[in-house]
């Protein structure tokens, strides 16, 4: 059985990345397409009141789940579409031990700290900051295969792009170069 392809999108929060994922879905048309949503799987939780460390601990459980429910289903043929925050080393750690690197399309979403701001304030979903607190994080590593900046395109600009990438995949992928800089002999990460 073939492994999925995963179109992996990174970016602080408010930049794009969902709207860009559900524009995929509806153009990408050679094959079926999953959305998995960090954001998704957060909101599976139980709402229960936690204390900040019980807190902590369940969303790093929840997000190294995540990593691992995206190697499954890639694992078992599908195709996904990737919508992840990696404001943390080990996320990204996390995410280059669990998938193929070859099967990853690792897609940048960028957009300016003002307009961030402005959109953060619109939303009124997301605590005020969030996305400047992770705008130099996210991208830290500084290696991807294709760059969207979502104040200069679309979502569907950004999709149409991202469609017309995916065949042309480079050979090495960013995914395969960041396991090379930051995993030891492919097998253990360096820190988790």
């Amino acid at each position: 059985m073939a492994f999925g392809r995963i179109i992996f999108l990174n970016g602080t929060s408010s930049s794009g990345k969902s709207s860009i994922a559900r524009e995929l879905l509806d153009i990408l048309d050679d094959d079926v397409f999953f959305h998995l949503a960090v954001d998704g799987f957060n909101a599976m939780r139980s709402k229960r009141e936690l204390g900040a460390e019980e807190l902590d601990a369940a969303l790093r459980r929840t997000r190294m789940g995540f990593h691992r429910s995206i190697a499954a289903m890639a694992e078992a043929g599908n195709d996904i579409v990737v919508d992840h925050v990696l404001s943390e080393p080990w996320r990204l750690l996390g995410c280059l031990t669990v998938l193929r690197p070859e099967d990853v399309l690792f897609v940048g979403v960028r957009c300016p700290l003002n307009e961030l701001a402005r959109r953060e304030l619109a939303r009124g979903d997301r605590p005020s900051g969030l996305a400047a607190h992770q705008y130099d994080l996210v991208h830290g590593h500084g290696d991807y295969d294709l760059e969207c900046d979502t104040s200069s395109a679309s979502p569907h600009e950004c999709a149409q792009r991202i469609k017309e990438f995916l065949p042309h995949r480079p050979s090495p992928t960013a995914f395969t170069r960041l396991r090379r800089r930051y995993l030891t002999d492919g097998q253990e990460p360096l820190a988790v």
